[in-house]
């Protein structure tokens, strides 16, 4: 990455190394980055990373909004629905859920 770039993570925390991160972060090899997740949460106060300036972190929110929410509720609805007519749910992750016998 640049020394420009800054890392966003608001997917799962392990996505991130945050070992890695915070050397990265401490020696300049990136500008900064925003987590809202952590490798452990709710991460302990004695993390690292919670000592840098060039860092901002959120307690676990990213998807604390009306618009969001509601498309998580439409899209679990959707799934229902698909389930019940005998099709695969859209955002079906696990497949071997969809091998099983529906009711």
């Amino acid at each position: 990455m640049k020394k420009t770039a800054y890392i966003i993570n608001n997917a799962r925390g392990p996505v991130v190394d945050e070992k890695s991160l915070y050397k990265s972060l401490k020696e300049g090899w990136i500008a900064g980055a925003g987590l809202d997740v952590f490798e452990q949460e709710p991460t302990p106060l004695d993390n690292p990373l919670l000592k840098l300036d060039n860092i901002v972190v959120a307690p676990h929110i990213s998807s604390a909004s009306y618009e969001t929410r509601s498309k998580m509720a439409e899209m679990v609805a959707n799934n229902l629905i698909a389930y019940f007519e005998g099709k695969t749910p859209p955002n079906l992750v696990n497949t071997e859920v969809a091998k099983q016998k529906k009711p």
